[in-house]
């Protein structure tokens, strides 16, 4: 089973080599890693040119965004599997990507996910915060939960079958593909209960303006899918950012 691990870049040399090391790593046989650059001018093309080890493709052009280059990473990838790695992402052990196509093999379905944890920005080691994500039970959406999307590997087929990234959203598009996936179209999930991903803390996403314009898109992504916005999906949502400080992350990290 080939899996394609897509890294949308911009001006990321600072973080590029560990997300490039941890795909270098990875025991699975087949794995292609898909750049899709934003036409940087800090040397992010020439460390991945340099540094990635598994085959690999690179697109550097001006993009609309990082779900625009989600959706050109989608176009370019040949694996049966997608993976989304952002550069200040990496995978927290090398037998990931080994694991996830055993499951995929196994269990015969669409999508595998599993648990995320963020460090600190200057210091990987230290944990921040700890997404557990847990076992998916129906209409859980509706109730706030989602899984990471860094975690959140899926076959390509189901995006051939129900679509791409809604390039309109701007925040909030990875939440409503996999609400669209999960919720609407209920595809077969299986959960991996063990740490995917290190994520750098920060971003857009986990500030107070990022946290609002997030819950609006969230709205969004209800409506446009023909669901009511339900309210505990709008409290629970940030909650339980709040909750995952208070989670205690696996010792083997």
């Amino acid at each position: 089973m080939k899996i394609s691990v897509i890294t949308a870049m911009y001006n990321s040399q600072a973080t590029l080599l560990d997300n490039i090391n941890s795909v270098n790593a990875q025991m699975h046989p087949d794995v292609e890693q898909i750049f899709i650059d934003g036409a940087s001018t800090d040397g992010s093309v020439q460390v991945a040119r340099k540094h990635a080890k598994k085959p690999f493709k690179l697109i550097s052009e001006p993009d609309e965004g990082i779900y625009d280059a989600f959706n050109k990473g989608l176009s370019h990838a040949s694996g049966d599997v997608i993976a989304f790695l952002n550069t200040d992402d990496f995978y927290a052990a090398d037998d990931i990507l080994a694991q996830v196509s055993d499951v995929f093999e196994t269990r015969n379905v669409d999508a595998v996910y599993g648990d995320l944890v963020y460090v600190s920005q200057n210091d990987t080691r230290k944990i921040r915060r700890y997404w557990k994500s847990g076992s998916y039970q129906e209409d859980a959406f509706l109730k706030g939960w989602l899984p990471p999307h860094p975690t959140f590997m899926c076959k390509k087929e189901v995006y051939e079958k129900f679509g791409r990234f809604d390039t309109h959203l701007k925040i909030a598009a990875d939440y409503e593909l996999m609400f669209r996936f999960i919720q609407r179209y209920k595809i077969s999930l299986a959960y991996l209960p063990r740490v995917f991903v290190k994520m750098r803390s920060g971003g857009r996403s986990n500030t107070i303006k990022g946290i609002i314009e997030a819950n609006l898109e969230v709205f969004q992504a209800f409506r446009q899918n023909g669901y009511r916005i339900h309210w505990r999906a709008s409290v629970m949502k940030p909650l339980s950012k709040v909750a995952q400080y208070f989670k205690k992350p696996p010792t083997t990290l």
